[in-house]
């Protein structure tokens, strides 16, 4: 069985976070976001960084909230 890596472009991981675009590239300036890889002068994602970013980030809030 093959394995692929999901790749998302910007519009989809905003949707995907609900975070505008501009907020995500800010957060990625911060080193509080995944950054991007360049293919094909394109930006991408990996889809399972940015659900492991979504994952932290409800760990984070429940920790916080506790």
């Amino acid at each position: 069985m093959q394995n692929y890596v999901q790749l998302l472009r910007i519009a989809e991981v905003s949707k995907k976070t609900t975070l505008a675009k501009s907020t995500i590239w800010l957060k990625i300036a911060k080193q509080e976001f995944v950054a991007p890889v360049r293919i094909g002068g394109i930006c991408v994602w990996k889809e399972s960084d940015v659900d492991d970013w979504i994952e932290r980030q409800f760990a984070k809030s429940h920790k916080e909230a506790a």
